[in-house]
């Protein structure tokens, strides 16, 4: 099984970086981060800790677009130019077809955040003359642990929402959302009534929490590497989360049409 899918995830790696779009993220992300770092306010030299929180956001943003929107495209295109059928009449499952698409585009994303993190790390290293080696390893593994599971998500909407552009949108609002507010939906659920309140907690205890992996201020404010006992529970919680969405893809995938 693990074969089939490593080579279609060979397939899906090598179609990225034959696209603009990594390219173009990255361009736009250098050229914004250099910008913002040719100015000097004040002469004063807290400006890297600004310059590195603006490249780590731009970093986050890029691959979040660059994770949704590759994995978005990926079945659709296959039922639209109909190699799908050619490629389910060879020996290989449709779960191994899940298995392979979300292992490409993973993989893919896993070597755009190197090199999005190299230009990072030599920015920061020429402005600090530091390089902090193991919280960038741990920064790093957390980032691509937590596009794993919007990656797996992605997947999964693409075999429920009608169009890749749908899918991409709200997999887009809603893994922003997590990030931005899924920590806060707790708090929230204290000042609402029954029985929202009890939807609201349902939801905050049953959604990936996304915002665990961000540990951007730990790296702007120069802060020591995290406990690795903590760092470690991150795997096996996006494990979980991947595991879920993939079984759920298949399962969806081995009983849905492929000529509708």
């Amino acid at each position: 099984m693990m074969t089939n899918a490593m080579a279609l995830a060979g397939v899906v790696v090598r179609e990225m970086y034959r696209r603009k779009d990594f390219y173009v993220l990255l361009i736009l992300t250098v050229i914004i981060t250099l910008a913002m770092g040719s100015v000097n306010f004040f002469n004063d030299d807290k400006i890297v800790r600004y310059l590195k929180e603006l490249c780590l956001l731009l970093i986050w943003i890029s691959t979040l677009v660059m994770a949704i929107s590759m994995a978005a495209r990926q079945l659709p295109m296959e039922r639209e130019s109909r190699t799908i059928f050619p490629l389910l009449a060879k020996p290989i499952s449709r779960g191994e077809v899940i298995l392979g698409k979300f292992l490409g585009c993973w993989f893919a994303c896993g070597l755009a955040l190197l090199v999005f993190y190299v230009f990072f790390s030599v920015l920061t290293g020429v402005r600090e003359h530091d390089l902090p080696v193991l919280s960038y390893f741990q920064a790093i593994w957390l980032h691509w642990m937590m596009l794993g599971i919007v990656t797996a998500m992605v997947i999964l909407g693409s075999l429920i929402f009608a169009a890749p552009s749908s899918n991409a949108t709200i997999s887009f609002v809603v893994s922003a959302g997590i990030l931005l507010l899924g920590r806060h939906l707790n708090k929230v659920a204290l000042q609402m009534s029954e029985p929202s309140s009890t939807i609201l907690y349902t939801i905050y205890y049953n959604i990936p929490h996304l915002e665990i992996f961000d540990v951007r201020d730990l790296i702007v404010h120069n802060q020591p590497p995290i406990e690795w006992g903590w760092w470690a529970l991150a795997t096996p919680y996006a494990a979980v989360y991947i595991a879920i969405f993939l079984f759920a893809a298949c399962w969806i995938f081995k009983r849905k049409s492929l000529s509708a």
